[in-house]
């Protein structure tokens, strides 16, 4: 019997299969327009390999959860990233997760989840802000991150993501270096986050979502927390993994 966890994110869509406790497939897509014509090319990948219905329990998380008709049940983003950050990780600490419209901080301790915080009411500090401002620059995120690792310190201040990019606008005109400006936009996302993060401090923290597998972010992350960010790249699927653990209880 397979145990399917299925994280439709406003950006990202993803999907984890255990089986026998230990994880055999993930699969990653874009969103787009709709959820449920996602969720449904998610079911006919699965098919293809054998995994139906007929032999699969299917959880379903995330902003689109309610878009997987053949879920058979839905469960919150913050419980199903709990659990599977604590399936990949296995220590106490902080979960940050950098979703497309939210950003997330959990508190684990032994596999509990003792407190969170959310931001979901700006995009700014989260993968929207960043998609905005990379198509400001003209870039992918690899390439912004890149850049900024070469610039010097700009400050990009507004909270707002439509007056920040009017601030990457002014600076553009301005003639400041493109990796200037690659470094202001990193570190306002990394400051915002932190802000956030402060209501549940660790000792240490796990980065989750699209961002986990940069290594820029993450080590701007680590200096300002002043505390070590571990991270891998299955903790992209943190959230299905959680999803699909609770299929298999």
């Amino acid at each position: 019997m397979y145990q399917v966890g299925i994280d439709i994110g406003s950006s990202a869509a993803k999907a984890a299969v255990l089986n026998e406790g230990k994880l055999v497939k993930t699969l990653l897509l874009d969103t787009g327009f709709s959820g449920r014509n996602t969720a449904d090319r998610i079911y006919g990948m699965l098919e293809q390999e054998g995994i139906t219905k007929e032999n699969a329990a299917y959880v379903a998380t995330g902003y689109g959860r309610i878009s997987v008709p053949y879920a058979d049940r839905t469960v919150t983003e913050i419980t199903c990233h709990g659990k599977g950050s604590w399936f990949l990780f296995q220590e106490n600490g902080t979960v940050i997760d950098v979703g497309g419209q939210d950003t997330k901080g959990i508190m684990l301790k032994n596999g509990r989840i003792m407190k969170f915080v959310m931001n979901d009411k700006c995009s700014a500090g989260t993968g929207k802000f960043l998609e905005v401002m990379t198509n400001r620059l003209g870039l992918t995120l690899e390439e912004l991150s890149g850049l900024a690792s070469l610039g010097n310190p700009v400050v990009i201040s507004s909270m707002c993501t439509v007056f920040a990019e009017s601030e990457v606008i002014s600076l553009i005109g301005k003639g400041t270096p493109r990796e200037d400006i690659a470094f202001g936009i990193v570190e306002s996302v990394v400051e915002k986050v932190v802000q956030l993060i402060s209501q549940v401090q660790g000792d240490q923290y796990f980065l989750t979502g699209g961002l986990c597998e940069d290594e820029y972010f993450c080590g701007r992350l680590s200096h300002s927390l002043k505390a070590p960010v571990k991270s891998m790249p299955e903790a992209r699927y943190a959230g299905a993994i959680g999803a699909a653990l609770l299929a298999e209880e």
